[in-house]
């Protein structure tokens, strides 16, 4: 029995049977807490009956945590040093378990919106540290692998949480959207608790805290996601509040990164960007984020606002892209090794591409069958990007800095994802007010065509039951409802020839990148 136990131990124990198990123990918290961030939308209509609140208030719950969890993202790296990676891990995953539950039992707006920026708190660290934990554990010639792995999480998880929010919401109830996430975060604890140690080269104290950095930080994130989050609904610089807010984001921004530049011991370590693959990755990750989440944003509302789709059937619409962004991950983490770097971003920014462009062909009479063809082409882009792109970035950064540097890459995904919300959202608005303005200009209601049609209309309405003496009047306003689905329609192709656009912009930051040859190997 003994030496059963043994073998068993042993095996556990053989750095090529324990990679899988550290994978196992850092993926989960990692991939609960990006898919919080979209899960939750498809509850929120539910929750504004519920907890007896407007649309406007309701979006805090998601506010909330992101201002949360953008901050502890920013900071994982200083938390690592302060506390020690391994109980920063341990410690988040137990706050992200511990207030999912109490997000489930809140019975009041405010303690959900307390409970939503604890969950942040605790979700936040999980992101970079899973990334450097995964860069740590897999050997030199599997980093690719390991990115892809990690990618699975950050990438597919988005892409799920709508799919799971909305079966959940419509079978058991929005608490179900944070009940599900401590089985699952426990069970990252006992395999982290067990198979996760802080190598001898992490610094382990810091003399002094950086109290100013803090202060500025939270200030310029905060200001910053609030203007992003509110600014199309107060019509922006048309509003006192958002300027106010754009002022403090833009002077504490900037206030932080230069006081963090001459800072000792700074809250964030913006020389790290001195490295010139992880600042090239860095900015192609923002801008390609915006495209990637700019879609996560806007095919959920075309679906259920144009095509009259449920919140669980939009996100079946999405889940081919999901499916074969899960089956490219591993293969484009082998190719890591065998093809130039550039080869593969370049050649998964130009898959992207097609992808908007077909989409920005859409028409309005479109099949479900018309839109898989579509997702899978995304979902084949993706991997080549960003699995490569997030290998390239942090393949130079010496090992006692990839917690920080993880955290940087991580930000300006995260921020890039947050400017895509608030600039799509202000796109499909403006666009959808043009496009109706031009369509109405050029239907001409004196036209005998629209005269016509208008005449038809009426007298379908009179024939169902409509009085004759209200039938024109419905029948201009059916004619006018015709019109607005068009514009907006037309509005959502043009956001998706803006996110093409966005995506061949990134193209001349590759030449940037290391090639196979130029690739350095961390300290």
């Amino acid at each position: 029995m003994s030496e059963t136990a043994n073998a068993v131990l042993a095996k556990l124990r053989a750095p090529g049977f324990r990679k899988w198990l550290v994978t196992l123990a850092v993926m989960p918290g990692t991939f609960l807490s990006v898919m919080d961030i979209t899960v939750v939308n498809t509850a929120m209509p539910h929750m504004m009956g519920s907890l007896g609140q407007t649309l406007s208030d309701i979006a805090w719950v998601g506010t909330a945590y992101s201002i949360a969890e953008i901050m502890m993202i920013t900071m994982a790296g200083w938390w690592s040093t302060v506390l020690g990676r391994r109980r920063l891990l341990l410690g988040s995953m137990a706050l992200f378990a511990a207030a999912s539950v109490l997000c489930g039992q809140a019975h009041t707006f405010g303690e959900l919106l307390a409970f939503r920026v604890l969950q942040g708190v605790g979700g936040g660290a999980l992101i970079p540290i899973s990334q450097a934990v995964l860069r740590e554990t897999f050997p030199p010639e599997e980093q690719g692998l390991a990115m892809g792995i990690y990618g699975m999480g950050v990438v597919v998880a988005p892409a799920i949480g709508p799919v799971l929010g909305g079966w959940l919401t419509d079978n058991y109830g929005w608490r179900w959207v944070f009940y599900i996430n401590p089985p699952i975060a426990v069970g990252g604890i006992l395999l982290a608790a067990a198979l996760v140690w802080d190598p001898p080269f992490l610094r382990r104290t810091i003399k002094r805290v950086d109290w100013a950095g803090i202060g500025l930080l939270a200030t310029g994130l905060t200001s910053l996601q609030i203007v992003l989050e509110r600014g199309q609904e107060k019509n922006w610089f048309a509003s006192r509040q958002i300027c106010w807010g754009f002022a403090a984001a833009v002077v504490s921004l900037v206030a932080l990164v230069a006081w963090e530049l001459r800072a000792d011991e700074p809250v964030v370590d913006f020389r790290l960007f001195r490295d010139a693959p992880l600042a090239a990755g860095s900015a192609i990750a923002f801008i390609t984020s915006m495209a990637l989440f700019g879609t996560t944003f806007l095919m959920p509302q075309m679906l259920q606002n144009l095509m009259g789709y449920t919140a669980y059937q939009s996100g079946i619409a999405l889940l081919p892209r999901a499916l074969i962004l899960f089956a490219l991950m591993p293969v484009v983490g082998r190719l890591y090794n065998r093809v130039d770097a550039r080869l593969l971003i370049g050649g998964g920014l130009c898959v992207l591409f097609l992808s908007y462009w077909q989409l920005a062909h859409l028409a309005t009479s479109f099949a479900f069958r018309t839109l898989v063809p579509i997702m899978l082409v995304m979902g084949s882009g993706q991997p080549f990007t960003f699995v490569t792109l997030s290998t390239v970035a942090l393949g130079g950064v010496e090992k006692k800095d990839l917690t920080t540097a993880a955290s940087l890459y991580t930000l300006s995904r995260r921020v890039g994802g947050n400017i895509a919300y608030a600039l799509m959202a202000t796109v499909v608005d403006r666009r959808a007010q043009f496009h109706h303005a031009r369509l109405a200009e050029s239907l001409g209601m004196t036209r005998p065509a629209v005269q016509a049609f208008r005449a038809g209309l009426a007298g379908d309405l009179v024939r169902s039951g409509v009085p004759r003496a209200a039938a024109q009047a419905k029948a201009l306003g059916l004619l006018d409802a015709m019109v607005d689905r068009q514009a907006v329609f037309m509005s959502y192709n043009d956001s998706a020839w803006i996110m093409g656009l966005i995506v061949l912009a990134t193209l001349p930051f590759v030449l940037l990148l290391p090639g196979r040859k130029e690739r350095k190997a961390p300290s």
